[in-house]
């Protein structure tokens, strides 16, 4: 009855069947393992946000990149806004979507080595190849705080494209801005959270979202419940098959069977009509 299974569309689907089982096992982990990451990040980033702020010389220095496990970290610097070295980062938007620029600023501290700031957002207006009007910073020696941040390289996904208008650049990256500035820049930047600029300057980065844990547990739950859709439904195709074939074949059976059954049903009828006749013909008269 199960002989169909060696047939090559069987064998086929059969194959097919025990690819995809350990596929989808594969691609459910992936995407726990995902979900395992973004809540980690979660709980770095609010154990981060947190804690009390520190020197940004402590947790960084020209030429280092930025350890992850003090990414979003609270530091303060004090020095002086270095208004020439200031540029802005093209094609960052607000927490609107509304595209526009970051402003990044140097903050050159007390032993002449410079820290860059990230003062907030503008919108993008008129003259996209021109440097916009951009607030300007507090003068004199000011300190600030802020979430330090991890310079922007190519594994961030951002393209740095160039040929840009002067002042313009694409990514926020410190050593760029040190042969740029010819002074020692600590790695990484401070993204402004104080003093606050008021109505007049650039809008504040809202803080990162560190409470969504995104769809990738409910992905992995989906991957495991079609892994185990694929065997049952392949029972299910394999009983309707042989269900299928055992009816065919009656029918065949029946239909092969069909005109020796009809005649024997005529002989059976025409039997019972001879005995009557002979019968009726032994009683007639002489």
């Amino acid at each position: 009855m199960y002989r169909f299974l060696l047939s090559r569309q069987w064998v086929i689907l059969t194959l097919v069947g025990l690819v995809l089982i350990p596929v989808m096992i594969k691609l459910g982990f992936w995407q726990f393992h995902r979900h395992e990451h973004r809540v980690a990040r979660n709980d770095l980033v609010a154990r981060s946000l947190s804690a009390d702020p520190v020197p940004v010389t402590e947790l960084t220095r020209p030429g280092r990149d930025v350890p992850r496990e003090d990414v979003w970290r609270q530091v303060t610097a004090s020095g002086t806004y270095d208004t020439k070295g200031e540029v802005v980062v093209r094609m960052r938007t607000d927490a609107n979507g509304k595209s526009g620029y970051w402003v990044l600023t140097p903050l050159v501290l007390a032993d002449g080595r410079a820290v860059l700031v990230n003062r907030g957002w503008i919108p993008a207006t008129g003259d996209l190849t021109r440097f916009p009007e951009v607030p300007a910073p507090p003068s004199g020696k000011v300190t600030v705080t802020g979430r330090l941040r991890a310079d922007e390289t190519d594994a961030s996904g951002i393209k740095d494209t160039a040929g840009l208008p002067p002042r313009q650049v694409m990514r926020v990256n410190s050593e760029r801005r040190a042969k740029e500035l010819h002074r020692p820049v600590l790695g990484g930047y401070i993204e402004l959270t104080a003093p606050e600029p008021g109505d007049r300057g650039p809008a504040l980065v809202p803080a990162p979202d560190h409470d969504s844990i995104g769809p990738h547990m409910a992905y992995a739950v989906q991957w495991w419940l079609f892994t185990g859709f694929v065997p049952v439904g392949w029972v299910i195709l394999v009983r309707r098959e042989r269900r299928d074939r055992a009816a065919e074949a009656a029918e065949q059976a029946t239909e092969a069977a069909g005109p020796e059954g009809t005649g024997a049903a005529e002989a059976a009828e025409a039997e019972p009509a001879g005995a009557e006749g002979a019968v009726r013909t032994g009683s007639s008269p002489e």
